[in-house]
């Protein structure tokens, strides 16, 4: 077997057997650690798709994080409070069933990521980069001032929404949940990259020009990808909001957009498992040394620095000891 394929293994099952070793430990904050890790590594592996395969260097994809996480935040709001979302003819309420939820996460961050998209994929290079981070602080400014909806306080959710058959609550549960959710992203995403469509988008990122001379129009691989890639990110910032029962406009600041691009980075960019490896350490780094000092994210930096210089295929491209085959 290659030795990416048993890292993969083993990154796959790092997750569930901390967090199984956390519960026969009794230590739930831990559990509460690992399900994060699993909700941030699905918002890498989102990114994943765009920046991995599509070579499409977002800085805005906080803006669909936030989306789903605001998703979240309105419906829950107005079924705890029990009044309406919308008074109309057909009454639309609020809800706190999750599968409800992250649908229509899925749906609005999938819908604003075609419009951002359609629109960004007219340019190139740093002109897309920085039109993506318009698109992304323009949501986050709309939302500090959105008073219905806490504006820069934010909004709290008073009781985690329900999973049938679940007890949410528990972090057990709510991990399982979240890791079931990353690996069906993950099998998406290796089907994705494995595909007809796939090859066609990684063909369009090395040589555009040559896919147009067999027909194929690169503008709309990318912009399909963009919208995977953002409804996958938006299911992602559901799952966050449901972790913390608190949704704010930091969830679309550009920090939130760099923080996720940096799970990549450090994973691998291209990588399967790459955004799992990636928040993981993060997530690691952040309970380890943000207990020794407020100002751990220099040695984050240096991290990504090393990475970035030496590293260039992550810490799994390290370790299986190979390029990604498209670097």
């Amino acid at each position: 077997m290659r030795r990416e394929a048993i890292l993969n293994i083993v990154l796959f099952l790092l997750l569930p057997v901390t967090a199984g070793a956390a519960l026969l430990l009794d230590e739930p904050f831990i559990i509460t650690l690992a399900t994060k890790a699993a909700i941030l590594a699905l918002a890498g592996v989102g990114l994943n798709i765009a920046l991995g395969l599509g070579g499409l260097v977002s800085l805005g994809h906080a803006a669909f994080f936030g989306l789903g996480g605001y998703a979240m935040g309105i419906l829950a709001a107005h079924a705890q409070s029990y009044t309406p979302l919308m008074e109309t003819p057909f009454l639309i309420e609020g809800t706190k069933s999750m599968p409800v939820i992250w649908l229509v996460a899925i749906v609005v961050a999938g819908l604003a990521a075609l419009a951002i998209g359609a629109l960004s994929l007219r340019t190139s290079g740093v002109y897309f980069i920085m039109i993506t981070l318009a698109f992304g602080q323009m949501l986050y400014y709309f939302a500090i001032s959105w008073p219905a909806y806490g504006g820069e306080d934010g909004l709290s959710i008073y009781v985690r929404n329900g999973f049938p058959g679940l007890n949410t609550l528990d972090p057990i549960q709510f991990f399982a949940i979240a890791f079931v959710v990353l690996a069906l992203a993950l099998l998406l995403a290796g089907r994705l990259a494995r595909s007809a469509f796939g090859l066609a988008l990684s063909a369009a990122r090395q040589n555009a020009e040559r896919v147009e001379t067999v027909g194929l129009a690169p503008y709309r691989l990318r912009l399909v990808a963009f919208v995977i890639s953002g409804a996958i990110t938006g299911l992602a910032g559901a799952l966050f909001a449901d972790l913390n029962r608190f949704v704010s406009p930091v969830m679309f600041s550009w920090q939130t957009s760099g923080e996720i691009m940096v799970f990549v980075i450090l994973g691998g960019v291209g990588r399967l498992y790459g955004p799992v490896a990636g928040a993981a350490l993060f997530i690691l780094l952040e309970h380890v040394l943000g207990g020794l000092s407020e100002y751990w994210h220099v040695y984050l930096g240096l991290l990504l620095l090393m990475v970035v210089l030496f590293a260039r295929g992550g810490l799994i491209g390290t370790v299986a000891g190979r390029e990604v085959a498209h670097d």
